[in-house]
C-alpha cells in the first residue's frame, strides 16, 4: 500500500459592517459570528481541505480553478471540494485532521456537526475526521477575533 499526506491552509477575515452573507464552516451555516470575507462563501475549512487534497493529487483547485468557478457564479466551496475529490482517482482518504485558530465562534460545541458534515462530504467515517481549535493565546489576528485560520492534514492510501 502506498500513502500520501496533503497539507492545506486557509484564512479569511470577518466581513466588517452589515452583511446578508452567512458564516459557513465545513459546509454548514452558523449564525453566532459574522461571515468571512471572500469572493466565495469563504469556507476556510473546505478551502484548506481542498488544498490538502491537492497536496495528494498535485492538481491545484483553490486558485485559478476556484476563481474561474466564482466568476461563473459558483461560490459554494463544496463545489471546489468536489473538483478536488474527482482528481483523487483511486486514492482513498483515510484520515483528516483539522485545526482552527479563532476567538469566535466557539468551535467545541460545533465539532460534532462539523465532523458529520465533513465525513459526509468526503465519504469517510466520522471517526476519521478530527477537529480541534485554539485561540493561539491571541498572538495572531485570528486569535484576536478578526477572522478564522484553518490548517488541514489529510492522509490518503492507494493499493
Amino acid at each position: 500500500m502506498k500513502f500520501k499526506t496533503g497539507l492545506g491552509l486557509d484564512s479569511h477575515r470577518f466581513v466588517e459592517g452589515e452583511s446578508d452573507k452567512p458564516l459557513v464552516l465545513g459546509g454548514l451555516v452558523f449564525d453566532d459570528a459574522p461571515a468571512l470575507d471572500g469572493n466565495s462563501d469563504a469556507d476556510v475549512i473546505l478551502h484548506a481541505l481542498t488544498d490538502a487534497i491537492s497536496g495528494v493529487t498535485g492538481k491545484t483547485v483553490i486558485g485559478k480553478v476556484a476563481d474561474g468557478m466564482c466568476r461563473e457564479g459558483i461560490t459554494d466551496s463544496k463545489a471546489y471540494l468536489k473538483v478536488a475529490l474527482a482528481d483523487l482517482g483511486d486514492w482513498q482518504i483515510s484520515h483528516v485532521s483539522i485545526v482552527l485558530e479563532c476567538l469566535r465562534p466557539k468551535i467545541d460545541p460545533k465539532v460534532p456537526a462539523l465532523r458529520e458534515s465533513i465525513a459526509g462530504l468526503l465519504a469517510v467515517a466520522t471517526d476519521d475526521v478530527c477537529i480541534t481549535a485554539t485561540t493561539g493565546e491571541g498572538l495572531t489576528d485570528c486569535g484576536r477575533g478578526l477572522g478564522i485560520h484553518a490548517s488541514v492534514v489529510l492522509t490518503a492510501g492507494q493499493e
